[in-house]
């Protein structure tokens, strides 16, 4: 009897906690600040090379570092701030820093090198934004007359504009090791588009999710899918995968909030974030499933997923970051309320006690009709 009851006591209490082991899921990469600093991952290669940006809590300031089983800073351009947004198989890294003038001006960045200005559009700014195992870049820059548009460059000579949809601007987010690029551009009307720019084509208009007027291309692996974020007809934003044929709604398998597709890896795994109010979840799409990790259980900074299946980021510890990864199949943590908890609690109870009085009525009993043995 008292087996039988506590099975089903312990079993509840397994259920209610099943999220504690799942919150070991995040693994945070040691990367060691002062203790008025905070880390974030943005990119990891195959080899294990981090970039990352180390970021000043109370001032907000940012710097560019590599961490190779030891930290590097890779400084400025002659200015106070730096920061990373990729690292490609070799280790080179692209990012945006600031030079003497207080300017922010995409670089490019390798150990033999140091960091390299990769120049403008004609104006005073730019944005590196992605890089390639070819060392291709891509990003934006200020354009003479004072617009942004989205640019691609071999990491030497001069930027080459990619134009626009029709309108003033355009940015650049991704590019794959087909030189196929990936990113946002507006249209004559004002609204912005996701793109797909094939070299020798140019540039195409992904359209939007029905209903929608707008869209935003973040990445894109080597097949050619394209990941962004999308407007819809009630006026959410919704992850989306560009398939190369049409718009998949990703948010919609979600259900709730908005959500935003940040990464997607050569298996097409893609990874994103979710926004409900005041509260941060990440989400996984992998092999046709939608996992979602609620807040706290979860990276809370969702930059990329590399073919090595970690997802890449920061959680938020003791009011700051840390630069951490996790497994693109890691489990959703179960999350449950107080009130769902006691629920649960009276059931279990019930349960246990139903079991107790069956076992004390029908013990003996042989079931057929035979030997029947009544207490």
């Amino acid at each position: 009897m008292l087996r039988t009851a506590s099975s089903v006591i312990l079993a509840a209490v397994l259920i209610g906690h099943a999220g504690i082991s799942a919150a070991e899921k995040i693994h945070p990469l040691g990367i060691a600040v002062k203790n008025e600093e905070a880390s974030i991952a943005v990119d990891i290669n195959a080899r294990g090379q981090v970039a990352g940006i180390i970021q000043n809590v109370e001032q907000g300031t940012q710097r560019a570092i590599l961490y190779d089983r030891q930290l590097i800073e890779l400084g400025t351009l002659g200015g106070e701030e730096s920061y990373t947004k990729g690292i490609n198989a070799s280790g080179t890294i692209v990012g945006t820093a600031q030079n003497q003038r207080r300017q922010w001006r995409a670089f490019i960045y390798s150990k033999a090198g140091g960091m390299r200005d990769l120049g403008t559009l004609g104006g005073n700014s730019s944005y590196g934004a992605a890089i390639n195992t070819a060392g291709q870049v891509v990003g934006f820059a200020d354009t003479s007359d004072n617009y942004f548009h989205a640019f691609v460059s071999n990491g030497e000579g001069e930027l080459t504009d990619l134009g626009t949809l029709g309108g003033n601007i355009s940015y650049a987010s991704s590019i794959n090791n087909h030189g196929e690029i990936a990113g946002t551009a507006a249209l004559s009307d004002g609204y912005r588009r996701a793109f797909l720019y094939r070299p020798g084509s140019g540039m195409i208009n992904l359209g939007t999710l029905p209903g929608g007027r707008a869209s935003s291309a973040s990445a894109i692996n080597d097949e050619g899918i394209v990941v962004g974020a999308a407007s819809t007809a009630s006026g959410r934003w919704h992850a989306f995968m560009y398939d190369g044929t049409e718009m998949v709604d990703l948010g919609n398998m979600i259900g709730y909030g908005d959500s935003y597709a940040t990464g997607v890896n050569g298996a097409g795994h893609v990874v994103g974030t979710i926004l409900i109010g005041d509260e941060r979840r990440s989400f996984v799409y992998r092999d046709g499933k939608m996992t979602v990790h609620p807040g706290g259980h979860g990276l809370y900074l969702v930059n990329a997923i590399n073919n090595q299946e970690l997802v890449i980021g920061a959680q938020y510890q003791g009011r700051k970051f840390e630069a951490s990864t996790m497994r693109s199949n890691a489990i959703a943590t179960v999350v449950r309320s107080p009130q769902e908890f006691m629920t649960m609690i009276c059931i279990v109870l019930l349960a246990a006690g139903a079991a107790v009085i069956y076992h004390r009525r029908y013990r003996g009993i042989q079931l057929g009709g035979r030997n029947m043995l009544a207490l």
